[in-house]
This record gives structure tokens, C-alpha cells and sequence, in this order.
């Protein structure tokens, strides 16, 4: 279900000059970055890419989802990282987004943090976001 703007507990603000080849920076000033395609896709490479902030945000919601879940299951899940792995491509005339989520659980079985991972998955705001929307694969 959608959450409402009375359900709202912060909002994030951010612009963006040129697109792919610009600028991007938060309303507060604590990120002000220069975005250019990567060397791939034609660009200079040196600034960031909008995949690569995807990959960021991602990958920090998920681990605070582990986070959530494994205070849930009583799980350790100290010293654990999750990595984002955002991928772009031609989908029919325009372009799509892959993800690809590793998360390196040390301290549990193999069995439990696949449990830990796919209760992560339901629970972490980008996954809700794009579920239906791009494929999702967890490892």
C-alpha cells in the first residue's frame, strides 16, 4: 500500500543541471556532485553516474533492512556488507536498470542469511519501489 504525505518522516531533496553531463546537489548542501556518463556509454567517466548513486542508495537501505530483520531473528549480522550491483541497458526503444544484491553475512550459515536476505528484500523501501518494476536478483 502507498504511504500518504501525512505518513511522510523525511524527505530528501535533490537537482539536477545537464542531466548525465552536469551537476546534482541536496537542498541542505551536503552533496553536490558532477554526474557524466561513464566512458561506456560515451562519457567522460569522470564524475559519478546516476547508477552509481542508485547502487549507493540501495545497497545502504538494504543493509538497513538486514538490519531490521536480523534484530527480528536474533541474528548477528555484525561485520556484514551488502553490495548493489546496478546495471543499464536497452529495454525495447529506450533503457532500463538490473540490480544484482550480494550481502556477506560472516557470522551466519549460509541457510540463515539466505533467510536474512529474501525478509530484507520484502522490507527495504527500494525494493518495495521497484518490485514488478525491474528484476531484482539476490545472492
Amino acid at each position: 500500500m502507498p504511504i500518504q504525505q501525512s505518513d511522510v518522516l523525511y524527505t530528501a531533496v535533490a537537482t539536477a543541471e545537464n542531466g548525465r553531463d552536469g551537476r546534482v546537489a541536496t537542498d541542505d548542501g551536503r552533496l553536490d556532485l558532477v554526474v557524466n556518463p561513464p566512458e561506456e556509454l560515451g562519457g567522460s567517466g569522470t564524475g559519478t553516474n546516476p547508477e552509481q548513486l542508485f547502487a549507493a542508495g540501495y545497497s545502504a537501505c538494504f543493509q538497513g533492512a538486514l538490519g531490521v530483520v536480523a534484530r527480528q531473528e536474533k541474528a548477528d549480522i555484525s561485520g556484514s556488507t551488502v553490495t548493489a550491483k546496478v546495471g543499464l541497458g536497452k529495454n525495447g526503444d529506450g533503457f532500463g536498470i538490473i540490480v544484482e544484491i550480494s550481502a556477506h553475512i560472516p557470522n551466519v550459515d549460509a541457510e540463515t542469511a539466505g533467510v536474512l536476505i529474501k525478509k530484507a528484500h520484502e522490507v527495504c523501501p527500494y525494493s518495495k519501489a521497484t518490485r514488478g518494476n525491474i528484476t531484482v536478483t539476490l545472492a
